[in-house]
């Protein structure tokens, strides 16, 4: 009679498919950071697993680009409904705020921008992220606290702006990174004096995410 408590085979195979993946997208994760142009091999190399394991998971360097920054956008978007369900307008803007920066979604999408072509459900989810930061942008200018003049735009260029700092250590690279945002966020909820030149207008920014002819 079978052990209740034995792991089926099919279990087991699917959980260390699901191990092999996450080294895969780490590795992914680091080479592309240092070198969006980098081949798909070094990432192989980097994951330590042959390159025909790798392209069993995904048909070539796209698919792997554009994994990367779906899983980012849907962390972006789990950090927005989290927010949303906080009572406190302000509290929620920044503490949205503080859990994309600490996810560390914006570094690749200034590295990869332009690199793939995003999937219409990549669309969708940008749009629905959208709207979750508009929603939150809304909620601290209504309640007073957020500057007038700050647009739902502002945020995304303030995101990036965290992304960019980095260091060796990954610990002082979040503590940098939270200094930083501690420093934007009061600037923020500063009503005067205004905020030089126009603000970024919807879509600005998307003309990365259009791949050379």
């Amino acid at each position: 009679m079978p052990n209740p408590t034995d792991t089926p085979p099919l279990a087991g195979r699917r959980a260390q498919a699901a191990r092999n993946d996450a080294v895969i997208l780490e590795a992914a994760r680091a080479v592309f950071l240092a070198d969006p142009k980098a081949p798909i091999a070094a990432v192989a190399e980097r994951a330590g697993v042959g390159i025909s394991a790798l392209y069993r998971r995904y048909a070539g360097k796209e698919d792997l680009l554009r994994k990367l920054c779906h899983d980012g956008l849907r962390r972006f978007i789990e950090a927005a409904e989290e927010a949303a369900g906080d009572p406190d307008d302000w509290h929620a803007f920044a503490g949205f705020l503080e859990r994309v920066v600490d996810a560390d979604v914006h570094s690749l999408t200034v590295h990869l921008a332009g690199t793939f072509t995003p999937t219409p459900e990549m669309g969708r989810d940008a749009a629905r992220a959208n709207e979750l930061t508009a929603a939150l942008v809304e909620r601290a200018r209504g309640a007073g606290r957020l500057r007038p003049d700050v647009v739902v735009q502002d945020v995304g260029l303030l995101l990036e702006g965290c992304a960019a700092i980095r260091v060796p250590d990954p610990e002082r690279t979040r503590q940098l990174r939270r200094r930083q945002l501690a420093l934007l966020l009061a600037g923020l909820a500063v009503t005067e004096p205004p905020l030089p030149g126009p603000p970024p207008a919807a879509g600005e920014f998307d003309w990365r995410w259009r791949r050379p002819e």
